[in-house]
């Protein structure tokens, strides 16, 4: 598709995204789109509509629209990049869909997901366990904490490596740069967007930060013994720190001009300095295509609800 004329919408904060397969993915209020760059340079878009009034109602719920929040971002994540990955290796059918999992590409997602959670929650629990002969349990939870942000900041140290996990960081830049054109009511073009900053307050690696910070805090009061229990409760109580993570981010989010919300935001910012790269026009170009689709679809939604 050619590229549309640069536009200027009214500012807003209500959308955010992820980085896909040579691509992005947008989210709005009522709305996704992904856009791909393919093969052959030309960039693939796709839509699809969002929610209906019960999740609606939900998202009003503090705490448990955390909890929406995080599965919807599950099932959606993985329908983007299924959808991504497809265009990206020429696997699309005739109506531009990505083909069905299916039962054994299921089983491997979940047995992934499965793997991370628990190196994740269980890890340092396994890896501290021994201390509580020797310190106060505040001291081997507080040690716990450090090992899990360790974990997290070399897992993703680790993948930096690969130069196709580059690609999507760059794209993950652009994204940023993108939403926040948005926010600023700036024109979304590649000049305009390009000079935006990389790194987002509302970003899921900020989230994943915050999550293991939520967590230290959460697993003070669950306590360490008997070791069953301390297994146990890490995971149980994953729900409940992923709700109060969320509600966190969107505060923070909603207060960036207070100066000790930036200043306790600072370090989530600075973790996306591992999660991004200085995208380069092209990739710019398909963020915007992506947010335009987003937007589009919004507005649609939004008449047709007027009637």
């Amino acid at each position: 598709m050619s590229a549309r004329e640069p536009v200027t919408h009214p500012a807003s904060n209500s959308f955010g995204g992820q980085a896909v397969v040579e691509g992005v993915m947008i989210r709005g209020p009522r709305s996704i789109a992904v856009a791909v760059r393919r093969p052959d340079g030309e960039i693939a878009i796709r839509t699809r509509g969002l929610g209906g009034r019960l999740t609606n109602l939900v998202r009003r719920v503090p705490l448990v629209r955390g909890m929406l929040v995080l599965w919807e971002t599950l099932a959606i994540g993985i329908w983007a990049l299924a959808w991504a990955g497809a265009v990206h290796n020429d696997e699309v059918d005739e109506h531009g869909e990505a083909r069905p999992f299916g039962v054994v590409g299921w089983a491997v997602l979940l047995l992934v997901l499965s793997f991370a959670i628990s190196v994740f929650f269980a890890g340092p629990v396994l890896l501290t366990s021994w201390l509580s002969a020797w310190l106060p349990d505040l001291a081997v939870i507080a040690i716990e904490g450090v090992v899990r942000v360790g974990l997290l900041l070399g897992y993703i140290r680790l993948i930096g490596r690969s130069e196709d996990v580059q690609r999507v960081f760059q794209y993950h830049a652009a994204e940023h740069k993108a939403v926040q054109a948005l926010e600023q009511g700036r024109e979304l073009s590649v000049q305009s967007v390009r000079r935006l900053p990389k790194e987002h307050p509302r970003c899921g690696t900020s989230f994943l930060l915050t999550v293991a910070v939520v967590a230290a805090i959460a697993f003070m009061f669950a306590g360490l013994e008997p070791l069953w229990w301390r297994f146990a409760s890490r995971l149980i109580l994953i729900p409940v720190i992923a709700a109060v993570s969320y509600e966190a981010i969107r505060f923070g989010g909603l207060h960036l001009g207070n100066a000790l919300v930036r200043t306790l935001f600072s370090a989530n910012l600075a973790l996306q300095k591992l999660t991004t790269r200085d995208p380069d026009d092209e990739q710019i170009q398909v963020a915007i295509a992506s947010l335009n689709a987003a937007l589009e679809m919004e507005r649609e939604a939004a008449e047709a609800a007027r009637g």
